[in-house]
């Protein structure tokens, strides 16, 4: 009696050892060898990793991978994981595109997506019960728990960008409840140490306008499997100028007051703050500027993080090909990079 394949996430492949796993097949290039042989460059992928590596034309499966793999679609693949002096590669033995009975062994479309650390339910409970615990206004309170109702199902899987930050699965939901919890602790602190700030800083307002900053890319944004790209509205408009629209539609069933349905629209409007990075206004409003530095800072701790985690560059300084476009110091892991007296 044979023994039973192992199935594995990819990257929970082991070398040497033939598994079953389930991938997306994300990438798929024609090239050619300096013999002007022609060869496939694949992709598989999964949320845990990914594999690129060739298809030679007098491979088995070379015929296969020009007519019938497609980019985007799903695959269960039997494999080998091999260590190459390119990095790891998959030595494929079977392949086929999933079936629906392979979500009896768990597969799902999702798992072969990146995707937030954390879970994206999760995310969202925390996210409603710090509106529905500290939002004390019942008109603001409504708004956001209306469109949060309406938009729930692809809030759970809406990215926070196409590239730059949390651009995965679930991101959109890390990024905004991040930026909300600091903004909590702001307005917290700023009433306290301007008491006589007139008029005085809203604090429902500085939490409205964190957890509704980016909800434009609702619209703004087509998550695919592959890749996000641009609503047409989003390229021409912006999710700032969206996410103003949504407050338009959804604030005159709240009964939400003029001053503040403006306050809460320039909050949105005004949160990336120079017109180069999309916004028409500056932060005018303390609330505003809040909503700004919180957002900002949130995204680009997440950029450092990316760039410390993926980049493999030697020495205390990353290479500075990453979206922050500069080196980031490290530290000094070895002896012999600390710098002598």
């Amino acid at each position: 009696m044979s023994a039973r394949i192992p199935l594995r996430a990819l990257g929970e492949l082991v070398s040497d050892e033939e598994a079953d796993a389930f991938a997306l097949l994300s990438h798929k290039e024609e090239l050619t060898t300096r013999d002007g042989k022609p060869y496939w460059m694949v992709t598989f992928r999964d949320a845990q990793a990914e594999f690129t590596f060739p298809i030679w034309c007098d491979s088995p499966w070379a015929d296969a991978c020009r007519e019938q793999w497609v980019v985007g679609a799903f695959y269960k693949l039997r494999a080998v994981r091999r260590e190459t002096k390119y990095g790891p590669q998959l030595e494929i033995h079977r392949i086929r595109e999933t079936v629906d009975q392979d979500r009896n062994d768990g597969f799902d479309p999702l798992m072969c997506l990146p995707q937030s650390r954390f879970s994206p339910e999760e995310l969202l409970r925390r996210l409603l019960a710090l509106v529905q615990n500290e939002i004390r206004m019942e008109s603001v309170r409504d708004l956001i728990s209306r469109i949060m109702e309406k938009y729930r199902d692809t809030l759970l899987t809406l990215p926070a960008a196409r590239s730059h930050h949390h651009a995965y699965v679930g991101g959109w939901l890390e990024h905004t409840l991040s930026v909300t919890e600091t903004c909590l602790f702001l307005a917290d602190k700023y009433i306290q140490l301007y008491p006589d700030l007139d008029p005085p800083l809203d604090r429902d307002l500085v939490i409205a306008g964190a957890v509704l900053h980016d909800i434009g890319k609702l619209r703004e944004l087509e998550f695919q499997v592959t890749t996000t790209e641009y609503s047409a509205e989003g390229a021409l408009l912006g999710h700032m100028v969206l996410g103003r629209d949504f407050v338009r539609e959804f604030a005159c069933e709240v009964g939400l007051d003029r001053e503040r349905q403006l306050r809460l629209e320039h909050l949105i409007i005004a949160h990336q703050r120079l017109p180069e990075w999309g916004s028409p206004r500056p932060p005018m409003t303390p609330e505003s500027l809040i909503v700004h530095f919180a957002d900002d800072l949130d995204a680009k701790f997440h950029m450092f993080w990316k760039a410390l985690r993926s980049d493999s560059k030697d020495g205390p300084l990353t290479s500075d090909r990453n979206p922050l476009r500069q080196a980031i110091f490290r530290g000094f892991k070895e002896s012999h990079d600390i710098p002598k007296d």
